[in-house]
Order: C-alpha cells, then structure tokens, then sequence
C-alpha cells in the first residue's frame, strides 16, 4: 500500500485539487498510467506516486494532490494532460492543508484536516470528498453563469410586461438550459456516496465528515432550486409565445372564412 511522504507527523502538509477537464480516456489512462507508469486503480480512481507526496486521479477529471511540491505536480499535470477529456481552458484549483495525530480522531478546522493516520486509504476516502466539492463547484460556476446571462429576461419581463425574444431565440435558450441540466443530471451518481465504500465501509465515516464540511448536499439542493427556477421561467415564456401563436392562427382562420363569406355574396 503506497504511504505519502510524512516523516514528521506533526508538520503541516498540502493538498491540491485540480478540475482538468469532462473526464479522462479510460483506455489511454489504463495504458499510460497503469502499464507505463505502475498507477493502481481503486474503483474509479488511480493512485499515482511521484519520488515524494501521492495523486489520485479520478474518471470525472479530478486530480488530488497530497503532499506534492509544486514542481512536482506540474509535471504530473503534464503526464495527464493527453488523457483528458474535453479540457478546461483554465483548470480550477483548490488548496488545504493537512497534518498527521495518530490515534486521534479526524478533526477538520479552518481547511485544515487533522488525520488519525497514515493510511493511503484514509486519504484516498478524503480524496472522494474533495474531487466531488471540485466537480460541483464546476456545475455551481455552469449554472451561475447561465442565471446571470439570462437575467434580462426577468428584468424586461418586470418593467415592460414582455421579453424581446422570438421563438427560435427562447428554443435555444431552452435547449442550452437543458443541456446544463442533462450534464449535471447524469454527473449526480457521482456526488452520492462513492461505490469505493462498499468495500472499506469503515471508512464512510471519514469520508462523510469531510463531505459535511464541504456542505455537498445543500450545494446540490441549491443547484437544482436555481436551475429549476430559470427554467420555470422558460417555460412560462414558451407556453405565453405558444398562446400568441394559437391566437394568431385563429384570427387567421376568421379572416380566411370572413373573405370566403364575402367572396360567397358578392
């Protein structure tokens, strides 16, 4: 079992996560990683040990660091960077730090962890927590983002009683709301609790209390409260401009039997 460097176990060490990207290529990964470089994988994360500190790579594109110089962790990034899938122009990163009490129990204060050991397992439990809160703080940025960018629909909504949309506008409006939906839809497996705990379920409760620490769930719960909202808002827009519509087709309609009648007298 791999042991990060942590000779003195009252020092104050660094970990550092980093969001790549969507994900990692799966089959590239097993060739550089495993065959090439001795990576082992744990369900759905690699361990990579550089000469000194540890890496856990996830499949959703999530690198954490412990005990990891700088240097050290460019180089890494360097090796990874052919295996990731759609890649971020500009990689999130995240910084605690972290000491080693044996014996003691997990205490987290002002983001730094106190571990009750050594284990590589007990970080790798930890590890879960942190690429999660990286990958949702991604999802988090996504749905901001589209909120603040359709913000003016409300606003013109409130002052004017009417958007200028027209209905090719709002359907691509809708369309990349459901898209960020969809994504974040099919990513949620991976903020429940990893499957890496059915084997070491001793260690949920590790993993728990660094999840709670992060508030991971009511970050989720926000995160759909938002997206629901805005598309509420879009729905509305498309039932009011599918109204106009039926209600343009029906006078249509009256005016077309109108000069029928007309044609039929005269």
């Amino acid at each position: 079992m791999p042991q990060a460097n942590t000779s003195n176990t009252t020092s104050t060490l660094r970990i550092t996560i980093t969001h790549l990207g969507e994900n990692i290529d799966k089959a590239l990964t097993e060739t550089t990683l495993v065959n090439k470089l001795g990576a082992v994988r744990y369900r759905d994360a690699y361990c990579i040990m550089p000469p000194h500190g540890e890496c856990w790579l996830f499949d959703y594109g999530v690198l954490v660091a412990w005990d990891l110089s700088e240097n050290d962790r460019q180089s890494v990034l360097h090796e990874l960077a052919p295996l990731i899938v759609e890649p971020l122009e500009q990689s999130s990163k995240e910084q605690y730090s972290y000491m080693v009490e044996l014996g003691q129990p997990l205490q987290i204060h002002h983001d730094l962890l106190s571990l009750p050991n050594d284990e590589a397992l007990t970080r790798l439990a930890l590890s879960h927590a942190f690429a999660q809160s990286a990958k949702l703080g991604f999802f988090e940025d996504r749905a901001q983002e589209m909120i603040q960018n359709n913000a003016h629909i409300s606003r013109n909504l409130a002052q004017q009683g009417k958007v200028s949309l027209n209905r090719k506008q709002l359907a691509k409006l809708r369309g990349m709301l459901f898209d960020t939906i969809s994504d974040i839809t099919l990513h949620f497996g991976l903020l429940d609790t990893p499957e890496f705990f059915w084997d070491y379920p001793e260690l949920e409760e590790t993993y728990c209390k660094l999840a709670k620490y992060l508030d991971l769930q009511p970050r989720v719960e926000i995160l759909n409260k938002k997206l629901a909202t805005l598309q509420s808002l879009l729905d509305m827009l498309a039932a009011e401009q599918n109204h106009k519509h039926s209600a343009f087709l029906e006078w249509v309609i009256i005016w077309l039997i109108a000069v029928d009648i007309a044609i039929y007298f005269f």
